[in-house]
């Protein structure tokens, strides 16, 4: 176990160095030239701000359970809530009408007029419409995040049916896979299957920045984004920070996680192909 650990380091010598660098850099210039917390907090005083999250506690309320713990975590988990319910949205409704799209055209002529009137509309603008139909409620920060990450999907997803070879329906048709909804499921959906995640990794990029913007608006008092305008607003910027790194490492962490999926699940077949 010593040797494989001392062995992936050595492996990861060069983005180790790069990493402290950066580190060593960002405190010196914060300690040596700014050297104002409120305009740029340094290494260390994140650090300790990251102590302090992670040692004050906080009570997540599920239902009539009462939980405690750190008040990060808590924060972390409204923000998962938040985030699940835009994102299983965006794949349950982008999914199939991609899909749709990409193998129908009374479809495709009936919804890309309205999808790219829609598309272009940045999901902030859609905040006054969130409080109204939904209410201050994690459904509301939810929505945002559906809009933010709804679009990349459908795109992909039709994208990834037109490219389809012909010849595959063909052979398919062939050897007797007559109807559409078949076709679909053992011919198209497979072939376009590449192109369909890399709309879902996409749409999880759009939709985990649309995060901050969906809890701005006090949908609850917590949350990764919630948390970084209260303490914006409080002028401790270093605890600003502190949920900006969260952010940051929470969303690489999904990434990794779906490109495993994506990589050794999914899409196993491809592996060797370009490589």
């Amino acid at each position: 176990m010593k040797n494989k650990i001392i062995h992936m380091v050595k492996g990861r010598t060069v983005e180790i160095i790069s990493i402290i660098s950066v580190l060593l850099l960002w405190q010196l210039v914060a300690a040596l030239i700014v050297r104002n917390k409120f305009f740029l907090p340094s290494f260390l005083e994140v650090v300790a701000a990251a102590v302090t999250i992670v040692q004050r506690p906080s009570v997540l309320e599920i239902g009539s359970l009462a939980i405690e713990m750190p008040v990060v975590f808590v924060d972390l988990l409204h923000s998962l809530l938040h985030f699940s319910i835009g994102m299983v949205a965006a794949l349950i409704i982008g999914i199939p009408i991609g899909l749709m799209m990409g193998w129908f055209t009374i479809f495709n002529k009936i919804l890309d007029p309205i999808i790219e009137m829609l598309r272009p509309i940045p999901p902030l603008a859609w905040i006054p419409f969130a409080i109204i139909w939904l209410g201050l409620t994690p459904v509301s920060a939810g929505f945002l995040i559906f809009i933010g990450a709804v679009f990349p999907i459908i795109i992909n997803t039709f994208t990834g049916l037109k490219n389809v070879p012909r010849i595959y329906v063909e052979a398919a048709r062939v050897l007797g896979c007559m109807q559409d909804r078949d076709l679909i499921r053992y011919v198209a959906l497979p072939s376009a299957l590449p192109s369909i995640t890399a709309g879902i990794r996409i749409s999880i990029g759009v939709g985990w920045m649309c995060l901050v913007a969906a809890e701005m608006f006090g949908v609850s008092k917590y949350g990764l984004g919630f948390k970084i305008w209260h303490h914006y607003y409080l002028h401790q910027m270093d605890m600003v920070l502190v949920y900006m790194l969260v952010l940051g490492f929470l969303g690489l962490f999904i990434d990794k996680v779906l490109r495993y999926i994506i990589d050794k699940r999914l899409l196993k077949w491809q592996e060797g192909v370009v490589r």
